[in-house]
């Protein structure tokens, strides 16, 4: 019996990334549920700006095979602007059906301010558009700077629900997907 990969994929560049630091709680809890697990961190890999006629440009290759090989892969961004980072946005473009149909996904979205409703939304509806089966569980970290204190996260409860999505990933990883969602059908690309 293989053992379940789960990647999370950090969409922040910023050095103390409350975002990366949330991702590793999440995957030190998917790894304890026997879990292997590995952080894809953005700031490391060379994926330009997408542009449809260069799909293969810098990194995008080994990106793109890291998430195929995932069956869970968590989903970590900052909130800009009520809605996920442009780094996650633009790795996110390199891929496709190949990378994302049938995988188990896990949202975190961690703010500055208030609950990232409208982020976890916007993640969920991308999640929907690649024909993945996301958790219904979403950890979210709120008022980040309170939740953390010289770089370890001191909330219990932030804790909890991030260890949960952690644990779900691996529990989810096999789980029998929905048929095709209306979303998916929809997303097929355009020739322009």
């Amino acid at each position: 019996m293989t053992r379940t990969k789960v990647v999370g994929i950090c969409g922040s560049l910023r050095e103390g990334s409350y975002t990366r630091q949330s991702l590793r709680v999440a995957l030190a809890a998917a790894a304890a549920a026997g879990g292997d697990t590995e952080l894809l961190d953005l700031r490391e890999w060379d994926l330009p700006v997408f542009d449809p006629d260069a799909e293969d440009a810098g990194d995008a290759a080994a990106f793109r095979e890291q998430i195929r090989a995932a069956d869970s892969i968590l989903l970590g961004t900052p909130v800009y602007h009520g809605s996920f980072s442009t780094p996650l946005k633009n790795a996110l473009d390199y891929c496709g059906f190949d990378e994302f149909e049938k995988k188990t996904v896990g949202l975190l979205c961690v703010a500055g301010g208030s609950f990232p409703v409208t982020a976890l939304e916007h993640l969920r509806s991308v999640g929907r558009s690649l024909d993945c089966w996301v958790i219904p569980h979403q950890a979210a970290v709120p008022r980040a700077a309170g939740a953390f204190e010289d770089g370890r996260l001191v909330d219990e409860q932030v804790r909890e629900r991030i260890e949960t999505l952690g644990r779900e990933a691996v529990q989810y990883a096999g789980i029998e997907p929905d048929p095709q969602s209306i979303e998916s059908c929809e997303n097929v690309g355009a020739d322009d």
